[in-house]
């Protein structure tokens, strides 16, 4: 098994909303057992030096097992909020695509289950 470095898109997909000047990031593994992987990697402290730029001032991490899943709040890294921000398309929807260029290193065997999952016709969404 040797590491390769991927995007986290290439293991999750993500659905992201605001209210206000708070950002909801949903991060879901297209294949639910490499959780642990995205949890060892994709912590509140990158995803908060990722956001710095921003202004995020916390990120909040909550775990779903259950679902392959994990959900960030981040706060006050909208600018304001969509009424009040100056920025072009400053919402949160998308914001998910920034969190989803995040460089991983994850076993190779792991990239590989991925896109055989999003190529697959049993893929969790359909």
């Amino acid at each position: 098994m040797s590491l390769v470095e991927v995007s986290l898109r290439d293991l999750a997909h993500a659905r992201s909303g605001d209210k206000g000047d708070r950002l909801n990031i949903a991060l879901i593994a297209w294949v639910p057992a490499h959780l642990p992987l995205l949890t060892d990697q994709v912590t509140e402290a990158r995803v908060a030096d990722l956001f710095a730029p921003r202004g995020a001032s916390r990120v909040q991490r909550f775990i779903l097992p259950r679902l392959g899943a994990m959900n960030f709040v981040i706060d006050t890294v909208l600018q304001g909020g969509v009424n009040q921000s100056l920025g072009l398309d400053g919402h949160g929807k998308s914001l998910s695509f920034l969190l989803l260029a995040l460089r991983l290193r994850v076993p190779d065997t792991a990239a590989s289950e991925a896109r055989a999952a999003i190529a697959s016709e049993n893929a969790p969404w359909q």
